[in-house]
Protein backbone atom coordinates (compact mmCIF):
# COMPACT_ATOMS: atom_id res chain seq x y z
CA UNK A 1 0.00 0.00 0.00
CA UNK A 2 1.35 3.40 -1.00
CA UNK A 3 0.25 5.64 1.86
CA UNK A 4 -0.20 9.44 1.56
CA UNK A 5 3.03 11.40 1.84
CA UNK A 6 1.67 14.96 1.55
CA UNK A 7 -1.85 14.80 3.04
CA UNK A 8 -2.16 17.66 5.51
CA UNK A 9 0.43 19.60 3.54
CA UNK A 10 -0.52 19.82 -0.14
CA UNK A 11 -4.17 19.04 0.55
CA UNK A 12 -6.31 18.38 3.65
CA UNK A 13 -5.81 15.15 5.57
CA UNK A 14 -9.35 15.38 6.96
CA UNK A 15 -11.73 13.59 4.52
CA UNK A 16 -14.58 16.10 4.94
CA UNK A 17 -12.25 19.06 4.41
CA UNK A 18 -10.70 17.42 1.36
CA UNK A 19 -14.09 16.66 -0.20
CA UNK A 20 -15.22 20.24 0.45
CA UNK A 21 -12.16 21.55 -1.38
CA UNK A 22 -12.66 19.14 -4.28
CA UNK A 23 -16.30 20.24 -4.57
CA UNK A 24 -15.11 23.84 -4.78
CA UNK A 25 -12.61 23.17 -7.56
CA UNK A 26 -14.09 20.31 -9.63
CA UNK A 27 -17.40 20.08 -11.47
CA UNK A 28 -17.68 17.02 -13.69
CA UNK A 29 -18.13 17.95 -17.35
CA UNK A 30 -16.80 14.76 -18.92
CA UNK A 31 -15.71 15.06 -22.53
CA UNK A 32 -15.49 11.63 -24.17
CA UNK A 33 -13.00 13.02 -26.70
CA UNK A 34 -10.37 13.86 -24.06
CA UNK A 35 -7.54 11.31 -24.05
CA UNK A 36 -4.98 13.13 -21.89
CA UNK A 37 -4.56 16.18 -19.69
CA UNK A 38 -1.80 18.26 -18.14
CA UNK A 39 -2.61 19.10 -14.52
CA UNK A 40 -0.56 20.99 -11.90
CA UNK A 41 0.60 19.45 -8.64
CA UNK A 42 1.10 22.25 -6.14
CA UNK A 43 -0.86 22.70 -2.93
CA UNK A 44 -4.55 22.77 -3.72
CA UNK A 45 -4.95 26.28 -2.32
CA UNK A 46 -2.64 27.48 -5.10
CA UNK A 47 -3.24 25.18 -8.07
CA UNK A 48 -6.48 23.39 -7.19
CA UNK A 49 -8.68 25.58 -9.34
CA UNK A 50 -6.62 24.88 -12.46
CA UNK A 51 -6.32 21.17 -11.63
CA UNK A 52 -10.05 20.91 -10.98
CA UNK A 53 -10.96 22.65 -14.23
CA UNK A 54 -8.97 20.24 -16.38
CA UNK A 55 -9.69 17.09 -14.34
CA UNK A 56 -13.41 17.84 -14.71
CA UNK A 57 -13.12 17.14 -18.45
CA UNK A 58 -11.69 13.63 -18.12
CA UNK A 59 -14.12 10.91 -19.23
CA UNK A 60 -14.80 7.80 -17.19
CA UNK A 61 -12.28 5.16 -18.27
CA UNK A 62 -11.01 1.87 -16.90
CA UNK A 63 -7.48 3.05 -16.10
CA UNK A 64 -5.84 6.45 -15.59
CA UNK A 65 -2.12 6.48 -16.33
CA UNK A 66 -0.63 9.21 -14.12
CA UNK A 67 2.85 10.41 -15.08
CA UNK A 68 4.83 12.82 -12.93
CA UNK A 69 8.39 14.03 -12.42
CA UNK A 70 10.68 12.71 -9.71
CA UNK A 71 11.38 15.62 -7.34
CA UNK A 72 13.17 13.52 -4.71
CA UNK A 73 15.85 11.83 -6.82
CA UNK A 74 15.02 8.52 -5.14
CA UNK A 75 14.49 5.21 -6.87
CA UNK A 76 14.66 4.07 -10.48
CA UNK A 77 15.04 6.52 -13.36
CA UNK A 78 11.57 5.58 -14.68
CA UNK A 79 9.53 3.89 -11.97
CA UNK A 80 6.05 2.39 -12.10
CA UNK A 81 4.25 1.60 -8.84
CA UNK A 82 2.75 -1.85 -8.25
CA UNK A 83 1.14 -0.87 -4.92
CA UNK A 84 -2.43 0.28 -4.40
CA UNK A 85 -2.68 3.97 -3.44
CA UNK A 86 -4.38 5.36 -0.34
CA UNK A 87 -5.64 8.91 0.19
CA UNK A 88 -7.80 10.33 3.00
CA UNK A 89 -10.91 9.48 0.97
CA UNK A 90 -10.11 5.86 0.17
CA UNK A 91 -7.94 3.38 -1.66
CA UNK A 92 -7.42 3.19 -5.42
CA UNK A 93 -6.34 -0.08 -6.97
CA UNK A 94 -3.37 -0.22 -9.30
CA UNK A 95 -3.94 -1.91 -12.67
CA UNK A 96 -1.39 -4.68 -12.27
CA UNK A 97 -2.56 -6.46 -15.42
CA UNK A 98 -1.71 -3.34 -17.42
CA UNK A 99 1.69 -3.05 -15.71
CA UNK A 100 2.39 -6.74 -16.34
CA UNK A 101 1.68 -6.13 -20.03
CA UNK A 102 4.23 -3.30 -20.24
CA UNK A 103 7.47 -4.61 -21.79
CA UNK A 104 9.58 -3.00 -19.02
CA UNK A 105 12.26 -1.81 -21.41
CA UNK A 106 12.51 1.47 -19.52
CA UNK A 107 9.77 1.40 -16.86
CA UNK A 108 10.88 -0.52 -13.76
CA UNK A 109 8.59 -1.55 -10.91
CA UNK A 110 10.00 0.44 -7.99
CA UNK A 111 8.18 1.84 -4.95
CA UNK A 112 11.11 3.87 -3.59
CA UNK A 113 10.69 6.53 -6.29
CA UNK A 114 7.04 6.94 -5.30
CA UNK A 115 7.32 6.87 -1.52
CA UNK A 116 7.76 10.64 -0.95
CA UNK A 117 6.84 11.97 -4.40
CA UNK A 118 3.92 14.42 -4.40
CA UNK A 119 3.39 15.01 -8.13
CA UNK A 120 1.35 11.84 -8.67
CA UNK A 121 -0.31 11.70 -5.26
CA UNK A 122 -2.08 15.05 -5.57
CA UNK A 123 -3.84 13.91 -8.78
CA UNK A 124 -5.47 10.89 -7.13
CA UNK A 125 -8.11 12.66 -4.97
CA UNK A 126 -9.44 14.48 -8.06
CA UNK A 127 -9.85 11.11 -9.80
CA UNK A 128 -11.55 9.63 -6.72
CA UNK A 129 -13.97 12.55 -6.46
CA UNK A 130 -14.92 12.60 -10.15
CA UNK A 131 -14.91 8.90 -11.12
CA UNK A 132 -15.91 5.45 -9.89
CA UNK A 133 -14.69 1.93 -10.64
CA UNK A 134 -11.30 2.76 -12.07
CA UNK A 135 -7.69 1.78 -11.55
CA UNK A 136 -4.45 3.71 -11.91
CA UNK A 137 -0.94 3.23 -13.24
CA UNK A 138 1.53 5.65 -11.62
CA UNK A 139 4.79 6.37 -13.47
CA UNK A 140 7.51 8.58 -11.99
CA UNK A 141 10.04 10.08 -14.43
CA UNK A 142 13.54 10.82 -13.18
CA UNK A 143 14.71 11.02 -16.80
CA UNK A 144 12.66 13.49 -18.86
CA UNK A 145 14.39 13.64 -22.27
CA UNK A 146 12.52 13.06 -25.51
CA UNK A 147 13.87 9.53 -26.03
CA UNK A 148 12.69 8.49 -22.58
CA UNK A 149 9.26 10.02 -23.21
CA UNK A 150 9.00 8.13 -26.51
CA UNK A 151 9.95 4.84 -24.83
CA UNK A 152 7.33 5.34 -22.12
CA UNK A 153 4.66 5.96 -24.75
CA UNK A 154 5.69 2.76 -26.55
CA UNK A 155 5.25 0.84 -23.28
CA UNK A 156 1.84 2.38 -22.63
CA UNK A 157 0.61 1.70 -26.17
CA UNK A 158 1.81 -1.91 -26.08
CA UNK A 159 0.12 -2.55 -22.74
CA UNK A 160 -3.05 -0.88 -23.97
CA UNK A 161 -3.09 -3.10 -27.06
CA UNK A 162 -2.50 -6.28 -25.05
CA UNK A 163 -5.08 -5.52 -22.34
CA UNK A 164 -7.66 -3.72 -24.49
CA UNK A 165 -8.01 -1.10 -21.75
CA UNK A 166 -9.66 2.23 -22.30
CA UNK A 167 -7.23 4.65 -20.67
CA UNK A 168 -6.61 8.35 -20.22
CA UNK A 169 -3.30 10.01 -19.35
CA UNK A 170 -2.74 12.56 -16.58
CA UNK A 171 0.57 14.40 -17.00
CA UNK A 172 1.48 16.13 -13.75
CA UNK A 173 3.47 19.35 -14.06
CA UNK A 174 3.70 22.90 -12.82
CA UNK A 175 5.01 25.59 -15.15
CA UNK A 176 7.74 28.14 -14.37
CA UNK A 177 8.86 28.52 -10.76
CA UNK A 178 9.71 31.48 -8.55
CA UNK A 179 9.52 34.39 -10.97
CA UNK A 180 7.68 37.72 -10.75
CA UNK A 181 4.09 37.15 -11.83
CA UNK A 182 4.30 39.02 -15.14
CA UNK A 183 7.54 37.29 -16.14
CA UNK A 184 6.16 33.88 -15.20
CA UNK A 185 3.08 34.47 -17.32
CA UNK A 186 5.19 35.66 -20.27
CA UNK A 187 7.46 32.62 -20.19
CA UNK A 188 4.61 30.20 -19.57
CA UNK A 189 2.79 31.56 -22.61
CA UNK A 190 5.76 30.60 -24.79
CA UNK A 191 5.86 27.06 -23.39
CA UNK A 192 2.09 26.63 -23.63
CA UNK A 193 2.14 27.74 -27.27
CA UNK A 194 4.75 25.06 -27.98
CA UNK A 195 2.57 22.42 -26.28
CA UNK A 196 -0.50 23.51 -28.24
CA UNK A 197 1.47 23.22 -31.48
CA UNK A 198 1.77 19.45 -30.85
CA UNK A 199 5.32 19.72 -32.25
CA UNK A 200 7.38 17.76 -29.72
CA UNK A 201 10.75 18.86 -31.14
CA UNK A 202 9.66 22.49 -30.97
CA UNK A 203 8.46 21.91 -27.41
CA UNK A 204 11.78 20.46 -26.23
CA UNK A 205 13.72 23.18 -28.04
CA UNK A 206 11.58 25.77 -26.26
CA UNK A 207 12.17 24.15 -22.87
CA UNK A 208 15.93 24.06 -23.41
CA UNK A 209 16.20 27.52 -24.98
CA UNK A 210 14.29 29.14 -22.12
CA UNK A 211 16.04 26.94 -19.55
CA UNK A 212 12.46 26.60 -18.39
CA UNK A 213 11.82 25.57 -14.79
CA UNK A 214 8.84 23.45 -15.89
CA UNK A 215 9.30 20.54 -13.51
CA UNK A 216 7.26 17.95 -15.42
CA UNK A 217 8.31 18.71 -18.97
CA UNK A 218 8.89 14.98 -19.59
CA UNK A 219 5.38 13.93 -18.51
CA UNK A 220 3.96 16.71 -20.71
CA UNK A 221 5.94 15.27 -23.63
CA UNK A 222 4.50 11.82 -22.90
CA UNK A 223 0.99 13.28 -23.07
CA UNK A 224 1.82 15.06 -26.33
CA UNK A 225 3.34 11.97 -27.95
CA UNK A 226 0.55 9.67 -26.83
CA UNK A 227 -2.08 12.15 -28.02
CA UNK A 228 -0.36 12.56 -31.40
CA UNK A 229 -0.60 8.80 -31.87
CA UNK A 230 -4.38 9.15 -31.51
CA UNK A 231 -4.63 12.24 -33.70
CA UNK A 232 -5.57 14.52 -30.78
CA UNK A 233 -5.16 18.29 -30.53
CA UNK A 234 -4.28 20.33 -27.43
CA UNK A 235 -6.33 23.11 -25.83
CA UNK A 236 -5.57 25.37 -22.88
CA UNK A 237 -8.45 24.91 -20.42
CA UNK A 238 -7.28 27.02 -17.47
CA UNK A 239 -4.24 29.01 -16.43
CA UNK A 240 -3.28 30.59 -13.13
CA UNK A 241 -0.31 31.42 -10.96
CA UNK A 242 0.19 31.25 -7.23
CA UNK A 243 0.12 35.04 -7.39
CA UNK A 244 -3.65 34.83 -7.81
CA UNK A 245 -3.92 33.85 -4.14
CA UNK A 246 -0.52 34.86 -2.68
CA UNK A 247 2.45 37.18 -3.14
CA UNK A 248 3.15 38.10 -6.78
CA UNK A 249 6.89 38.68 -6.45
CA UNK A 250 7.81 34.97 -6.57
CA UNK A 251 5.15 32.81 -8.21
CA UNK A 252 4.65 29.40 -9.81
CA UNK A 253 2.58 28.99 -12.97
CA UNK A 254 -0.14 26.38 -13.48
CA UNK A 255 -1.60 25.26 -16.82
CA UNK A 256 -4.53 22.89 -17.32
CA UNK A 257 -4.33 21.49 -20.86
CA UNK A 258 -6.66 18.93 -22.48
CA UNK A 259 -5.87 16.76 -25.51
CA UNK A 260 -8.94 15.89 -27.61
CA UNK A 261 -9.39 13.57 -30.56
Amino acid sequence: MRRPAVAGYFYPSNPESLLAMLREFADKRSDEDVVAIVSPHAGYVYSGRTAGAVHSLLPDVETYVIIGPNHTGLGAAVAVSYDDWMTPIGVVETDREFIDAMPKKICVVDEIAHREEHSLEVQVPFLQYLHKDFKIVAICMGLQDKETAEEIVEEILEAQEITGRRIALVASSDMHHYLPDDECRRRDEIVIEAILSMDVDKYYNTIYKLQASVCGYGPIAVAMLYSKELGAKAELVHYSTSGDVADRSQVVGYAGIAFRV
